[in-house]
C-alpha cells in the first residue's frame, strides 16, 4: 500500500503561528482519512520554535518537519524556497497546502515553479477522489460568478492555497502525540544575497478575519457616509466592519473590509447584513456565522433566506436607532 504524507506550511510570524496554519491542519487531517495510507505533517522553518512543533502536533499533525536555522528566523523567499523545495524532493509529499497569504501566495507559486507541479490559488474547498487518490481543489472563478474544480493529475505535490478563515480550525488535543523530525539546515555563503537589518511588522486596521461580532454594509448604505454609521455600530458592538464587493468597488470603503467568495470568509457569532441583497458570492463568505441579522427594505431579498433575524426596513432609520440605544444602556452602567 503506498503511503502519503499531506504538507502543510506552517506559517511562522514573529514566535506564533498564523491561525490559517491551524486550519489547513485540520482540513489536512479531514483529507487523509479519505486518502488511505496518508499522515499529514507540519513544515515549521526557523530557530526557537519548538513550542510551535509541539502545537502543530496538538492541532491534527502526526508528524512535524522541523528546518531549523537562525537563517530562516525572517522570511526571504528564495531561502524558503530552496529549503522546502529540498524537504520536499527528499521526503515526496503527495499534497501541499500553504495559506493563501502575501507570504503563502508568493512562496507556494515560486516551490511549485521549481517543481514543475500545479498549483491552485485561493481555494474555497478541498477534497479527495479515493479511487485516483487525487486532490479536488475548488476555487471562485469569472470574477466570482462560477466555482471550478481543478485537478493535478500528472504531478505531485499537488499543491493549493486557501485563503484564512475557509477552513474551520479543529480544537486542540493536547494528549496527542506525534514524530519531529529536526533538519538541521546550513546556507552556502552565495545564498546570503539579502541581509535583514529590521522587521518591522505592519498594523492592519482590520481584523476581519477572526472579529466575533462583524457588522456589513452593501449596495444599500449608499455610501462612505453611511459606512460611518456601521463603523460606529461595529465599535460599540466591539466587531469590525465589512462590506459586499459592489461597496468596495464603489469606493465606499477599503478592499480589505470585503466579504464573500472573492473577499475573506468569516465565522463571526453574530453578522449584521445591512442594504446587503445577498448575492451567491457573498452568502459563501458569511454562512457560516453562528447569528445572521439581516437588515434591508426588500422583503424578497435573498438575505432574508438565510438570516436567523431578518428586519424589513431602512437600514438609515433602523441603524440609528440601535446606536442610540446601545449608547443609553452603556451610559447606564450596562456592559457591551
Amino acid at each position: 500500500m503506498k503511503h502519503s504524507h499531506i504538507f502543510v506550511f506552517i506559517e511562522t510570524i514573529g514566535k506564533k503561528a498564523h491561525p490559517v496554519s491551524w486550519e489547513l491542519i485540520s482540513k489536512a487531517k479531514d483529507l487523509s482519512f479519505k486518502l488511505e495510507g496518508s499522515d499529514v505533517w507540519g513544515v515549521i522553518l526557523g530557530e526557537d520554535l519548538e513550542h510551535i512543533c509541539k502545537e502543530t502536533i496538538y492541532h491534527g499533525a502526526d508528524k512535524v518537519l522541523y528546518v531549523k536555522s537562525s537563517e530562516l528566523n525572517d522570511y526571504i523567499n528564495y531561502k524558503y524556497q530552496k529549503v522546502i523545495v529540498e524537504m520536499v524532493k527528499k521526503y515526496q509529499p503527495e499534497i501541499f497546502l500553504i495559506g493563501a497569504t502575501l507570504e503563502g501566495r508568493e512562496l507556494a507559486g515560486m516551490i511549485a515553479t521549481e517543481l514543475k507541479t500545479g498549483l491552485t490559488a485561493d481555494c474555497t474547498g478541498l477534497d479527495i477522489i479515493p479511487e485516483k487518490e487525487l486532490l479536488a481543489m475548488t476555487r471562485p472563478t469569472f470574477g466570482g460568478n462560477l466555482m471550478a474544480t481543478i485537478f493535478c493529475p500528472e504531478h505531485t505535490p499537488q499543491m493549493a492555497t486557501v485563503r484564512p478563515g475557509v477552513m474551520k480550525e479543529s480544537s486542540l488535543d493536547f494528549n496527542k502525540r506525534g514524530e519531529i523530525i529536526i533538519e538541521e539546515y546550513q546556507f552556502n555563503q552565495i545564498d546570503n544575497l539579502i541581509e535583514i537589518i529590521e522587521a518591522i511588522p505592519v498594523k492592519s486596521g482590520s481584523n476581519l478575519q477572526y472579529a466575533q461580532i462583524v457588522v456589513s454594509g452593501g449596495n444599500g448604505v449608499g455610501g462612505k457616509e453611511g459606512f460611518k454609521m456601521l463603523k460606529r455600530l461595529a465599535e460599540l458592538l466591539g466587531g469590525e466592519v465589512g462590506a459586499s464587493r459592489a461597496a468596495v468597488k464603489k469606493g465606499w470603503i477599503e478592499s480589505e473590509h470585503q466579504v464573500g467568495q472573492t473577499g475573506k470568509t468569516i465565522r463571526p457569532i453574530v453578522y449584521f447584513a445591512c442594504g446587503i441583497s445577498g448575492a451567491i458570492q457573498h452568502i459563501v463568505g458569511i454562512k457560516e456565522s453562528n447569528i445572521i441579522i439581516a437588515i434591508n427594505k426588500d422583503e424578497k431579498a435573498p438575505i432574508f433566506d438565510i438570516a436567523d433575524i431578518g428586519i424589513v426596513g431602512d437600514l438609515h432609520k433602523i441603524v440609528p436607532a440601535l446606536i442610540e440605544e446601545i449608547e443609553k444602556r452603556l451610559k447606564s452602567g450596562v456592559k457591551k
